[in-house]
């Protein structure tokens, strides 16, 4: 293989990177904003997050795009084929991851002139810093290839559902005290939920780098604390 073909070929390789950068720091930026949104119930901020969802959709159709074609025309092997296909599988995490904090956003929008439980409020924006906390350092374990920390991230996620069903509880019960709490604690049951969900597409992630880094597929079960559709079972127990 010539050395103009290998050089074309790393820089395509290249922009793959780049572009998953690009995705991971508009995914970080739209996951903080909407945490923020909720925790000041700003409308204004919620709509931006909205809005630049589509910057992140865009970024992962071009990045599949151009991984197919370059699949295609290369028929690259051994690690590069991985990082390829690392670099699909990791663009459709953070588009996903996207999508759940747009869904925050658009439940902020809705909830924004309504009277807030703040206690509450913030338990979620606390779980929604977790979450940021371990997609930052995802990203940077996708970034250095470094299987120890995307396996820390793995393992960390077991706390945020702990703490997911912890604060279904607290929103269950809330409900039942006062009905007139019910839209607004729904509306934050949502909320709860993608942020949740952040975490689990975190852990996909660290699961492709080490995939990406060793060529085997993560065969252990992920730590799973998320006991919330046991809550009305466990509460009634309880009484």
């Amino acid at each position: 293989m010539s050395s103009h073909i290998v050089t074309s070929y790393d820089q395509e390789l290249q922009n793959l990177r780049r572009s998953i950068a690009e995705m991971g720091g508009i995914a970080e930026k739209m996951v903080a904003d909407s945490g923020q949104a909720l925790l000041r119930r700003d409308a204004s901020l919620a709509q931006a997050v909205i809005a630049v969802d589509q910057r992140l959709d865009g970024l992962q159709r071009e990045i599949e795009e151009k991984a197919i074609l370059l699949i295609a025309r290369r028929q690259p092997m051994a690690i590069d084929l991985r990082e390829t296909i690392s670099a699909i599988r990791v663009s459709g995490d953070l588009e996903r991851i996207g999508d759940l904090a747009k869904n925050v956003a658009k439940r902020v929008v809705a909830i924004s002139d309504q009277v807030q439980l703040q206690k509450i409020v913030v338990g979620v924006e606390h779980m929604n810093e977790l979450v940021q906390g371990q997609l930052k350092d995802v990203l940077d374990a996708y970034a250095t290839q470094d299987t120890v920390a995307a396996l820390d991230v793995w393992a960390r996620d077991g706390g945020i559902d702990a703490l997911y069903t912890s604060l279904f509880r607290e929103l269950l019960t809330y409900m039942m005290e006062d009905p007139r709490n019910i839209t607004f604690c729904t509306h934050l049951l949502f909320c709860a939920k993608n942020v949740e969900r952040i975490g689990d597409h975190t852990t996909n992630i660290a699961e492709t780098i080490h995939y990406l880094a060793t060529g085997e597929t993560l065969t252990t079960d992920r730590p799973k604390n998320d006991r919330s559709s046991f809550a009305t079972l466990d509460n009634q127990a309880d009484a």
